[in-house]
């Protein structure tokens, strides 16, 4: 009687198992449970028994300190590691890692290995990076909030191309391969603009050492060596020498992720060559059955082979993807956004977006304003001039309208806009207390124009789609 419940435990278990597979498989699921732990941030900041907990947690230090009995000897490492800064500045560079990895395979092979077709949405991506900039920067112009021109700038691929996928057909192919590329380039140009521009003071010793390592393993890479075991310790050097150097840690995930090579230990001749030999081996094996379970020893040993080959004849830059993107989109991304979303609002004024104050500027507008209006325009305007110069070509079966319309979803800023805020106005020589406030409405401006921007994105991609389809 108890083997009814037992089966039905276990079925339950494998449904929940598929269920959840083919959940984390959809292009918008990563999408949905960041907006979850953003909501659930707000929550952990602002509850009344919870708000002190989750600050302090944040605030948690996490280094480890060594002090001989007569204090002679008193060492601390990492100095000043705090939870928030592990997150922002040790497990993000696993996140920006993997999207050097994707930028890499897309330069290599993908939607930008081509001059035909990388210049029109790298050119369409600068122009989405360079009106919003200026948007903020003429906001902000000569006020303490000057320095964060940098944070409506980004374009957040995961929620982007989430709305794509669920409008469906509405967006022909060409434009959602239009915007995934643009939001690849926009990725690369927002990494260069926080290692050149939010960095702290350059240590040029150390950064020294560092680039005589990546040219060790450069050269080692050109060599032929392609097993990770000798990347392993030079790329975690390399994450050290630029922490200590003052250039950001996005840096040196993006310089580790370009010196893992993409070529295979073995090519399709040597693949298909020992492939047959074990596969001769594992029938061979079979036709010595002695009844026992499969796979019995010598079936095994063949196996282990195989599973070994076809490991080998992939690239360590695409198993290291494959490997690492379920844990970015849904473990790393979501503990970002559940330690910089929270948000705590101790004034209703946090929600004005349109808020301005003499000596400190406009964050809130100045960011809205860039993601709302500076991305579509920016992205639109650029590839106008694009096509005027015959540098670039319109997307297959697209209209203007309908570019446009997309082009509002890449003012959906989110990761990358919020993590640019966390760096932001520490050099505007104002307190601390003050810095912190504007990072906060600096926050709310990025949730509140990025859920703008995909509404009205949504809303004018369905408009045109009826528009063009009575014509």
């Amino acid at each position: 009687m108890r083997l009814i419940p037992i089966y039905w435990w276990n079925k339950e278990i494998h449904n929940f198992k598929v269920s959840q597979d083919k959940f984390s498989k959809q292009p918008w699921a990563n999408g949905v449970v960041l907006l979850i732990c953003v909501a659930l941030a707000m929550l952990l900041a602002n509850l009344p028994w919870t708000k002190d907990i989750y600050h302090s947690f944040l605030d948690t230090e996490l280094s480890i300190s060594f002090h001989s009995p007569d204090n002679a000897v008193n060492w601390t490492f990492p100095k000043d590691m705090t939870v928030e800064k592990f997150i922002n500045d040790i497990l993000m560079v696993i996140f920006f890692f993997t999207v050097g990895l994707e930028i890499k395979r897309e330069v290599v092979c993908g939607e930008l290995s081509s001059f035909k077709k990388a210049i029109m949405p790298v050119i369409a991506a600068f122009g989405g990076v360079a009106v919003p900039a200026i948007i903020f920067t003429v906001v902000n112009h000569g006020t303490a909030a000057a320095s964060g021109w940098g944070i409506p700038t980004a374009t957040d691929i995961a929620f982007a191309v989430g709305i794509l996928s669920i409008l469906g057909d509405k967006v022909p192919v060409s434009l959602k391969v239009f915007l995934t590329a643009l939001a690849i380039a926009d990725d690369l140009i927002a990494i260069l603009v926080v290692a050149f521009f939010y960095g702290g003071a350059i240590n040029g010793y150390l950064l020294l050492i560092a680039l005589v390592i990546i040219v060790a393993v450069f050269i080692m890479k050109k060599l032929g060596e392609k097993r990770m075991f000798f990347y392993i310790l030079p790329l975690i050097a390399i994450w050290f020498l630029f922490y200590y150097a003052g250039i950001h840690a996005t840096m040196s995930g993006v310089v580790m992720a370009f010196l893992i090579p993409m070529e295979p230990r073995y090519n399709k001749a040597k693949f298909h060559r020992r492939s047959r030999i074990l596969y001769e081996g594992l029938l061979e094996s079979e036709a010595l059955d002695d009844g026992s379970e499969f796979p019995n020893g010598p079936q095994r040993h063949f196996l282990r082979r195989l599973s070994g080959l076809s490991k080998r004849s992939i690239g360590p830059s695409y198993r290291l993807e494959h490997m690492l993107s379920p844990w970015v989109n849904f473990l790393i991304m979501p503990i970002f956004a559940l330690a910089n979303a929270g948000v705590e609002i101790t004034d209703s004024s946090y929600f004005n977006v349109f808020q301005y104050d003499t000596a400190l500027g406009g964050v809130g507008p100045g960011i809205f304003l860039g993601l709302l209006l500076g991305k579509p325009i920016g992205i639109t305007l650029a590839s106008f001039i694009a096509i005027k110069l015959k540098v670039g070509e319109m997307p297959a079966k697209a209209s203007w309208k309908m570019l446009f319309a997309v082009a509002c979803l890449g003012g959906i800023g989110f990761t990358m806009s919020i993590f640019v805020d966390t760096l932001s106005f520490s050099s505007a020589g104002i307190s601390a207390d003050t810095v912190q406030q504007m990072r906060d409405m600096g926050k709310i401006a990025v949730l509140m124009g990025s859920l703008c921007s995909g509404i009205l994105g949504c809303l004018l991609i369905n408009m045109v789609h009826k528009i063009e389809n009575k014509h």
